[in-house]
């Protein structure tokens, strides 16, 4: 029997229109924007100035705080300026940009295609590797890598648990470089294993990923630490929560971290560029981006470098069509509406959804019927239509008692209301606010 987590989740249609779709590399723009908050914490602090010339993979901006990360230049060329750029929220964000000249590489980087088996450097120098190399979650929540490969002193670090089961509908990316970075992923999950001293690795794959499950139980079979662990398709399953849940079983506490039952978690392309950062001495300056939706007429898997502008990928999916209601950054589920097609690809992007007219008009909203459908089907075991409506009358104090911040934002309330409330929206705004009202009281 396939396993899976218990609480809530549900069904959505998979639309995975890209999925036989081999990856393919986007030519080099004329042009890139990297913006410098492309992680979870502090910005990284410029390094560059207008009128410098760059290489691929030069350090262009260093992390600036504990949780931060570094960036590098996907290009070679001159900067042109430092400038405010608006991302993918439609915040004004500082961003370096950079006029491309050539494809000239930094010397350190090994740009060959050879697998390297052999991990020759230690735990301390794989952690340095790694956080050298800017690396973050590429599942979307961007949190500092090396950090994730520190565990806090007195924990516990039993499993590793390899997260490939890209849930959100239409997405591809991870399922694309599985099937063909699969002996490098296979390394990156052994330089983990040994830079966290965890005893076991899980990779989850969802079963709708039936070669890629056959392609890893193959390659694994020969390592007595790694197991692959087939899972049942349900949203929102790739979750850190849930998947440690479905895959070991243990429950994470409300408030804790995955190290507080000895869980690590890492995004299977996390796993390649922690290979390619390690073995290769290569920074993240690209990455795999799915460009779908039902009206495209070329969907696909992109590898692109970080900066691309989004409508460059959508002209190499075969450009924007006419009913083109919304882009969105992501999927459709927790992904967010774009207001242009200048926002640049960041370390973070996993996706380009463009939905027509008819897809993305909201439904009128209508009165709470108290249904309860959103409490079932919230992963977290939460009162979603509660938190909404406190979230509308601005009550912290009462969204913090009713835990707002264990929210994934999933999603998975907005899409069972019958009534069409935009609960997750609300839910959005009470968590921040709820947030800075907890960080001013610290």
């Amino acid at each position: 029997m396939l396993k899976t987590f218990k609480l809530g989740g549900i069904h959505p249609p998979e639309n995975k229109l890209s999925k036989d779709k081999p990856i393919e590399i986007l030519p080099i723009p004329e042009k890139v924007i990297i913006p410098l908050g492309q992680h979870i914490g502090a910005p990284a602090k410029i390094l560059v100035k207008k009128g410098d010339s760059v290489k691929v993979g030069q350090l262009i901006a260093e992390k600036g705080g504990f949780i931060s990360a570094n960036i590098h230049s996907s290009v070679s060329g001159t900067v042109e300026k430092i400038a405010d750029i608006k991302d993918a929220s439609g915040y004004p964000k500082p961003a370096i940009h950079i006029k491309v000249d050539g494809d000239e590489w930094d010397e350190s980087i090994i740009k060959d295609d050879n697998l390297i088996e052999t991990i020759s450097y230690e735990k301390e120098e794989i952690v340095k590797r790694v956080e050298a190399a800017g690396i973050v979650g590429l599942g979307g929540a961007t949190f500092p890598t090396n950090v994730k490969l520190m565990p806090p002193p007195g924990s516990n670090s039993e499993f590793l648990i390899i997260n490939a089961v890209e849930c959100e509908p239409y997405l591809t990316a991870d399922h694309s470089i599985m099937l063909k970075r699969a002996k490098e992923i296979i390394v990156g999950i052994n330089i983990i294993i040994k830079a966290t001293g965890v005893k076991k690795a899980i990779i989850g794959i969802e079963n709708n990923k039936p070669d890629a499950i056959k392609l890893f139980e193959n390659i694994a079979s020969t390592y007595s630490n790694i197991e692959v662990c087939p899972l049942k398709m349900k949203y929102p399953q790739g979750g850190e929560k849930q998947l440690i849940k479905a895959t070991t079983g243990r429950e994470v506490p409300s408030g804790a971290l995955p190290i507080a039952v000895g869980a690590i978690v890492q995004n299977v392309g996390t796993v390649l560029a922690i290979y390619e950062a390690v073995q290769k001495n290569k920074p993240l300056f690209e990455r795999v981006v799915t460009v779908t939706g039902k009206k495209i007429n070329k969907p696909g898997n992109y590898l692109c470098r970080i900066g691309t502008p989004i409508g460059n990928l959508i002209e190499a999916a075969g450009g924007l069509p006419e009913d083109t209601g919304k882009i969105i950054n992501g999927g459709p589920m927790m992904g967010k509406a774009l207001i242009n097609t200048d926002t640049p690809i960041t370390k973070g992007s996993s996706g380009v959804l463009l939905l027509d007219i008819k897809e993305s008009k909201r439904k009128e909203q209508n009165d709470c019927i108290r249904c309860a459908k959103c409490i079932n089907v919230c992963p977290m075991g939460l009162e979603p239509y509660l938190l909404m409506s406190l979230a509308e009358n601005n009550n912290l104090e009462r969204l913090e008692e009713e835990r707002i911040m264990d929210c994934i934002e999933c999603g998975s309330c907005s899409y069972t209301c019958p009534a069409n409330r935009a609960i997750l929206d609300y839910i959005r705004l009470g968590k921040g606010r709820t947030g800075q009202m907890i960080r001013n009281r610290k």
